[in-house]
């Protein structure tokens, strides 16, 4: 049976945590569904793993349905939400309504993921709430910002960053958001946050006082050949990948 927004909402009061990995072809998503992930998203994070670029942002509308739709046929249980790749909705409210509603429309998604949590940003998200689309938020370390930030850092470090996050993330749930993603966060500032919603925060190197977990499924694996700090593989499938193929070139080029 299909995950649900309704059901996101109520595991967070009954306290059951929220795994969530990354999708990004028919093959990923059918393991992670498989393995029973509760949500399987479509992050921009593919621009990174699959598509070979140094950050999300070069990725577009186009390419990332491409892959949604390709995980949408992997999947039988899990919620599928799909992020929506940098300008493909900070122009403006209208925009991120045609290109979101795009998304459900074509992929199939139950969700999409827009990132910040200013106030134009939260404008939209009340749009898109507001006509049934449901929305996932992210705040923190928002890689579609990488270029303001300077790198990939950890964010809210002050006290004024911090606060600023925070009030995101509440101004993020009033606008309807059901879920919001805090990545790369103090550990005491995601707990509060966590602790202050209503709805349930899924930490990505937040510390493990969020309602729920997400990782770049191929960093899970250990397929990267590189990994953020918070990002600890369980298996080594890079080199165990090389060596099969290794192997494979010796058995083809070996001569009696």
């Amino acid at each position: 049976m299909t995950v649900t927004v309704s059901q996101i909402i109520r595991w967070k009061q009954e306290r059951r945590p929220i795994a969530v990995l990354t999708a990004w072809d028919y093959l990923s998503a059918q393991l992670v569904d498989t393995a029973g992930v509760d949500i399987a998203l479509v992050g921009d994070s593919l621009a990174m793993t699959v598509l070979g670029y140094d950050t999300t942002v070069p990725l577009t509308l186009d390419a990332i349905m491409h892959h949604a739709k390709a995980v949408r046929r992997g999947i039988s249980d899990a919620m599928m939400v799909v992020d929506l790749p940098f300008l493909s909705y900070q122009v403006s409210s209208e925009q991120a309504l045609v290109n979101a509603g795009k998304v459900m429309k074509e992929t199939g998604a139950q969700a999409v993921k827009l990132e910040g949590g200013h106030p134009a940003m939260v404008a939209t998200v009340a749009r898109l709430t507001q006509v049934g689309i449901p929305v996932m938020g992210h705040v923190g370390l928002t890689p579609q910002s990488v270029h303001q930030f300077g790198g990939f850092r950890k964010q809210g470090q002050t006290e004024e960053d911090a606060e600023q996050i925070r009030q995101g993330a509440l101004a993020l749930e009033r606008a309807g958001a059901f879920a919001i993603v805090l990545e790369h966060i103090p550990i005491t500032l995601a707990k509060t946050i966590t602790q202050e919603l209503a709805i349930p925060t899924i930490g990505i190197g937040a510390g493990p006082h969020c309602d729920g977990q997400v990782l770049v499924t191929s960093d899970l694996w250990g397929m990267s050949d590189w990994q953020p700090p918070f990002a600890k593989p369980l298996v080594d499938l890079r080199s165990q990948a090389i060596q099969a193929v290794q192997q494979f070139c010796d058995q083809v080029r070996q001569t009696d």
